[in-house]
């Protein structure tokens, strides 16, 4: 067992006698739950969720932020996710993406406003630690990039190649630096 749980999420309980709730479960509806961010753990009988204490981004974290702000030099996330842990709500960090940090090739051609809009959700990965206010995040690997954007008719888009992306509503085509979707297990 070592699958992290949010909270509210249901935890796979092997067959056999329902084992007693220790710290960071609860029972709904005759399903065990888990109540904090954590991986689930049996002490002898006893179901309890470690807590997991977020960590700060650091140099090769894997981030999700929100674009808060843009300039023609970087745009500014607000980084809610760092290694797949959510963060507290109000202890969010700041990532920056500079134009020479957006993608890996023609890195001087990179305009700012066709890869990125306020509110898109973004995956990137720490590759230092700016300045005081700021941590410097890259998205120059094909499996960085936007990964949810709302179009501007309000739609939630759809990606159709690295560089764009597809409203569903008008069918327009807005710029965006696209990340390759994973690919999913089965």
């Amino acid at each position: 067992m070592s699958n992290l749980l949010l909270p509210g999420q249901p935890i796979q309980i092997p067959r056999g006698p329902v084992p007693q709730l220790g710290t960071g479960t609860y029972s709904r509806d005759g399903q065990v739950r888990a109540s904090v961010v954590g991986t689930p753990f049996y002490e002898g009988s006893v179901l309890s969720i470690a807590k997991i204490r977020p960590n700060p981004p650091s140099p090769n974290s894997i981030v999700l932020g929100t674009v808060t702000r843009l300039s023609p030099l970087q745009a500014v996330l607000s980084i809610t996710i760092v290694d797949g842990v959510p963060l507290p709500p109000g202890e969010e960090f700041t990532g920056v993406i500079r134009v020479q940090d957006v993608r890996a090739t023609e890195k001087d051609k990179v305009k700012i406003a066709d890869c990125f809009r306020g509110g898109d959700v973004v995956k990137g990965l720490v590759i230092s630690l700016g300045d005081a206010r700021s941590y410097y995040v890259t998205t120059a690997r094909n499996d960085l990039g936007v990964i949810f954007a709302t179009s501007e008719a309000g739609a939630t888009m759809e990606p159709v190649s690295w560089q764009e992306m597809r409203c569903p509503k008008t069918g327009r085509i807005e710029k965006r630096k696209c990340a390759k979707p994973e690919a999913q297990g089965s």
